[in-house]
């Protein structure tokens, strides 16, 4: 069976396998460490997809409740524990650990072959005219609903 092109959620986990390219590595060919972010952002965006929330669909619908809204990382904490190379099969795993007023944070890790090579607690904020606002309740609630 091949698995689907946004990844798959396991036990409220969204898992999604990325193949380093030769692009995603630096001159020593390991992966560069900016492109971890990159795989994550990828891993965050898939992870809503597939709960049901389409960023365009999501966000057209926090912008009746809310309008003028974004989302920003407002913080992210990274360990690099490993590194990965050219042709990796990488796992970048992510879930929800807190949604609280007007954020949410995430935990993230990518993966070798079930080997931990990056971990990260990333917290998004969700704001409108630069001030943070309550997260609206249908995104609150999707988020809760694989607590």
């Amino acid at each position: 069976m091949t698995p689907h092109l946004d990844g798959e959620i396991h036990c409220g986990r969204h898992h999604m396998q990325v193949r380093v390219y030769y692009e995603d590595t630096d001159f020593s060919g390991i992966v560069y460490h900016a492109n971890y972010l990159r795989f994550m952002e990828r891993g965050r965006t898939n992870h809503l997809r597939l709960m049901g929330a389409g960023q365009q669909a999501l966000f057209e619908q926090a912008h009746e409740e809310t309008p003028g809204f974004a989302f920003v990382v407002r913080s992210m904490q990274l360990d690099f524990l490993r590194s990965a190379r050219m042709d990796d099969l990488l796992d970048v795993v992510t879930w929800p650990v807190a949604v609280k007023g007007a954020s949410i944070t995430l935990a993230q890790e990518v993966r070798r072959a079930g080997e931990v090579l990056v971990r990260a607690e990333v917290r998004v904020a969700f704001i409108r005219e630069g001030r943070a606002q309550p997260i609206p309740k249908s995104l609150r609630l999707l988020m809760k609903a694989v607590d």
